[in-house]
């Protein structure tokens, strides 16, 4: 039978076995395509026993002790230090914390009182609809004149000017992959006097990051996309350093003063990064989280980028060949795309429906996408041509042509 792999894919062996070691890390169905790590990552087999031990030992057996004896107090820093490994932050900049909108609420506001008399917010409309609502909702409470401004994506670079306050952008499009560049618009940002916040929920896990490297001055992101921490896994925030001992955060709580069980009535924040803690964290969701990120021991993060365009480049030309009716809404430059592929179709969720019905797990995006995450952790060639033929044939066969696959469900 002729193999649906092109030449150019068949001839590089070498790239499969990086892989195959931290394919065998992850608790996968079998039967199954899983193209949704972009959405929520796969369970990695250490976490259900990392958590079950913070269960049976760390809170059944050491109650309130775990938080000395089980090293709860030092389990932010632990995972956030983890994450800045992957993202290009120095050690001691990044904490897990929250939720990416709560971690954006703190640096919008840090960012705004650093921006002194300017008043406008510069962002995008690929940016994820929750940041728009979290700048909205900033500017409501301030009270103090802001203006959110929302440029198209290709026009962010000439809409930065000497009255932007602050640029907020998400890195990557989370609908098309569009990928913005993060040097040049940092670059371009910081000349005209403003600061910047990087979203990077579909960047980190995905693709080399430099932060220290653009100079960014913020960003955030979640957990539970490619770096695979579970449903609702805690976000992280990043503070470039320099930064970090002067910023003086609107939404402060008791973990981040400066001595906690001093129980000072009056705030005085913790040195560095520690100042962005709120709360009592969840430990068992840190627990999966910090577990989670160890499968990224020795993984090349330029390698991982290499597969995911050969995986991704693979998919369009199989997909494109066998399913005319799809049309391609992701960048057909890999340089300029993240890790997902997404296609149009005036059907697209029922098509979805379909899919998953059919083996092949991805998700749909308002108002036509249906979208592929391509982690190469756990996907191979063989998935992408499974994947392909399984489109084929719900596209061919009209599969998606039910009343069942077009009633909406709560998740898209």
């Amino acid at each position: 039978m002729q193999s649906f792999l092109p030449t150019r894919f068949n001839s590089r062996p070498a790239m499969s076995d990086i892989f195959a070691k931290t394919r065998r890390l992850f608790d996968l169905p079998d039967n199954l395509v899983y193209l949704d790590g972009n959405s929520l990552g796969p369970l990695p087999k250490s976490v259900a026993e990392r958590v079950s031990r913070e269960i049976t030992v760390g809170w059944g057996e050491k109650l309130v002790r775990g938080w000395n004896e089980h090293g709860w107090m030092d389990m932010q820093m632990e995972a956030g230090n983890r994450v800045a490994g992957l993202i290009g932050a120095p050690e001691g900049s990044v904490i897990v914390a929250d939720s990416t909108s709560v971690n954006l609420f703190k640096v919008l506001t840090a960012a705004l009182a650093m921006a002194g008399d300017r008043r406008k917010i510069l962002s995008d409309s690929g940016n994820f609809p929750s940041d728009l609502y979290v700048a909205q909702g900033v500017i409501g409470t301030l009270a103090r004149g802001h203006q959110l401004v929302v440029a198209k994506p290709e026009d962010v670079e000439t809409a930065i000017d000497g009255d932007v306050a602050v640029l907020m952008l998400t890195e990557v499009d989370y609908r098309t992959g569009r990928r913005h560049d993060m040097k040049r618009l940092t670059e371009r940002a910081r000349a005209a006097g403003a600061v910047t916040i990087w979203d990077l929920a579909h960047s980190a896990g995905a693709f080399p990051v430099d932060l220290a490297g653009c100079n960014v001055d913020f960003a955030i992101g979640c957990g539970y996309k490619y770096l695979n921490g579970g449903p609702g896994a805690p976000a992280f925030l990043y503070i470039r350093p320099d930064l970090a001992k002067n910023i003086a955060p609107a939404l402060a709580g008791w973990l981040g003063h400066e001595v906690p069980f001093d129980f000072d009535l009056d705030y005085r924040p913790a040195p560095g990064i520690d100042r962005m803690r709120v709360g009592t964290p969840p430990i068992l969701s840190l627990a999966a989280f910090t577990s989670a990120l160890e499968v990224w021991d020795g993984v090349d993060l330029a390698a991982v980028r290499t597969r995911s365009i050969e995986l991704s480049e693979l998919f369009i030309a199989e997909v494109e060949a066998r399913c005319p009716q799809l049309e391609l809404a992701s960048p057909r430059d890999p340089q300029v795309r993240g890790s997902q592929i997404s296609f149009r179709f005036h059907q697209g969720y029922a098509v979805m429906q379909a899919l998953i019905a059919n083996g092949v797990i991805g998700d749909f995006r308002a108002p036509d996408i249906i979208r592929f995450g391509f982690t190469p952790l756990y996907l191979s060639k063989e998935d992408v041509g499974r994947a392909a033929r399984t489109i084929e044939k719900v596209m061919r066969d009209r599969l998606w042509d039910t009343p069942a696959y077009k009633a909406r469900a709560k998740v898209t």
